[in-house]
């Protein structure tokens, strides 16, 4: 087997295994560590399609200042430990069907996309280099970026006003 099958197939389990242990740990702090590690190795998938710039931005985002935020909010809430609770009758036959839907979703897309994906030769050699996704950001891409950078702020300031005490 070639060597990057070989480690995408390791690395897909360890994916595998790091969200099955996010979602069925008891405990907040674990379950954030799982999605830290799930996060990592999906900077590794990215690493092995030769998109250095999108690995490190997703190291830097989502593993660093995302789960740093998630954990400070754990740790400030005092959720480390989730209790057993008891969920409405029509949750369990939901999530079945819908995770049953997702598997014929994805057996289907697997036998009918044959051969629709674009080959590695067609994938132009400076594809997710810093310049192109800053030129495709702020050029193609800016009213998204601005109004998500809009959005993020609004956010900021409902989280202060909401958490700022009345004197």
């Amino acid at each position: 087997m070639p060597l990057n099958f070989t480690l995408f197939l390791i690395l897909a389990v360890i994916a595998i295994a790091s969200a099955l242990g996010m979602l069925f740990s008891k405990n907040a702090v674990y379950s954030a560590l799982f999605l830290i590690l799930n996060f990592a190795v999906a900077a590794f998938f990215y690493l092995i399609l030769d998109a250095p710039f999108i690995a490190l931005t997703q190291i830097t985002v989502y593993a660093g200042a995302i789960m740093v935020l998630f954990l400070f909010v754990i740790m400030l809430l005092g959720a480390e430990q989730t209790g057993r609770m008891t969920a409405a009758r029509w949750v369990r036959p939901t999530a079945i069907t819908l995770a049953a839907l997702l598997v014929v979703e994805t057996i289907y897309i697997m036998f009918t996309q044959k051969g629709t994906i674009a080959s590695l030769s067609s994938i132009p050699p400076d594809f997710g280099a810093p310049e192109v996704v800053g030129q495709f950001l702020f050029n193609q891409y800016l009213l998204p970026f601005e109004v998500t950078s809009i959005l993020l702020l609004a956010a900021m300031i409902g989280a202060i006003v909401l958490t700022k005490r009345k004197s």
